[in-house]
Order: C-alpha cells, then sequence, then structure tokens
C-alpha cells in the first residue's frame, strides 16, 4: 500500500550531491518537498529541475527544503546539474539523491505497476520511478501527494500553491476553496460555531449554513 496523508513519511539515510544524507536529519524542523525523476538528463525533467532551480529562494521563504530522487549515480547527477543550470538560468541549490538501489523509490511508493511484473520481456522503463510529489510536515508527516506520468510535466507553481495551503491550513481549524490564492478568504471548518470562528479569526462571511469564509490569518 502506497505512503497516505498523515503517515510519517519514510526515514533513508543515502548518498546525494550534498553528501550523505539521513532525510529526517537533514529536515529539522522544516516542511520538506521529495520530487522523484526517472532517469538524469531526461528531456521532460531537466526542465522540471531548472523550475525547482529558479524557485529555490520561494520554497527558502518558506521554511521549505527541496530534494530530488534520481536512480542514477552522484557522478551523473553532478554532470546532470549543469545542463540543468543552463536550462533554468539559476543554480540548482538543492540535493539530488543517488538511488540506484531503489530504496527510496520503494520505501515511497515511486515505482510504477509494471515494476511489479515478472522479469521476462521487461525493459527498464519497466522500472522507472513514477515521478511523484511528496509535501512532508515539520511533524515528518506526509501532507500531500501528487503523482505524474513520464510524459506530462509537472506545474510548480501549483506545487508552490499548495504547499501555500498546506502550511496555512495545517493545525487549525481552516480549509481553502478551489482554485485558492494567497491573499484570498478561507473556509471556517464547522467545528468551530459562528461566534467561536469569529473571535478568532474576525468577521465572517456566510455564503451557506455551511459555507463560511474569513480573511486569511497572516
Amino acid at each position: 500500500m502506497g505512503l497516505r496523508i498523515n503517515d510519517i513519511a519514510p526515514d533513508f539515510t543515502a548518498p546525494s550531491t550534498a553528501g550523505e544524507i539521513r532525510f529526517h536529519d537533514w529536515l529539522g524542523d522544516s516542511y520538506g518537498i521529495i520530487f522523484s525523476h526517472p532517469r538524469d538528463f531526461t528531456p521532460v525533467c531537466t526542465t522540471e529541475f531548472g523550475a525547482v532551480a529558479q524557485l529555490v529562494p520561494e520554497f527558502a521563504r518558506r521554511g521549505t527544503k527541496v530534494i530530488g530522487v534520481s536512480v542514477d549515480s552522484v557522478e551523473d547527477h553532478a554532470k546532470w546539474k549543469r545542463d540543468i543550470e543552463a536550462f533554468g538560468g539559476a543554480p540548482a541549490d538543492f540535493p539530488i539523491i543517488d538511488d540506484t538501489s531503489l530504496t527510496v523509490a520503494k520505501a515511497y511508493d515511486m515505482l510504477p505497476a509494471e515494476f511489479y511484473l515478472p522479469t521476462e520481456g521487461r525493459t527498464p522503463a519497466h522500472s522507472a520511478t513514477v515521478r511523484t510529489v511528496y509535501i512532508v510536515g515539520r511533524d515528518k508527516k506526509v501532507k500531500l501527494s501528487m503523482t505524474y506520468p513520464m510524459s506530462v510535466g509537472r506545474n510548480f507553481a501549483e506545487i508552490l500553491r499548495a504547499l501555500d495551503a498546506v502550511q496555512l491550513t495545517d493545525g487549525v481549524p481552516l480549509a481553502t476553496p478551489a482554485n485558492w490564492q494567497v491573499g484570498q478568504d478561507v473556509i471556517v471548518a464547522l467545528a468551530l460555531n459562528n461566534d467561536q470562528a469569529t473571535e478568532r479569526f474576525g468577521a465572517l462571511d456566510i455564503k451557506l449554513p455551511y459555507l463560511r469564509f474569513a480573511k486569511a490569518p497572516k
């Protein structure tokens, strides 16, 4: 069974472009984003790593560390980073894990269904890691996951938006509506009555008996 929301993100020790990393220790009291890639030098993944390189300051501003996972070696990662930086126009200032053993891919259920087929007739593509994104909280629990096929480039603006929503609502009785953006109103949970909600979050905008909006806390 794959990882579920509120599962503890599996800890691991692995080599990376930043040296040996023990994931929970590396994460510390930060949020974390793990994003997997099937192989180094693949076209879609190079564009995505370039996008992440551009967004590193935005993730840092949100107290979030990012880490990539790929099944190639640290040596290959170091060569690939030059391509990433050339394409993205920014330094790739985040670790890339050497997962040649598939230890991380298996722990985080990043392998496609074909990986588990009988070995006869399989090609390397059958073992390529599915391109999964996990947002991990300060409590080391999985807060959100997104999985993409190899042919579809990820939208890192959406991942950043989702991170903002996760951080805003983490541990407080709030939710974000469809297409929410930073600065827009949020939904107050029904666990609070109107008086409690008003006292905690200020004036409410009640659209329906079960849909109550308030200004997002700063």
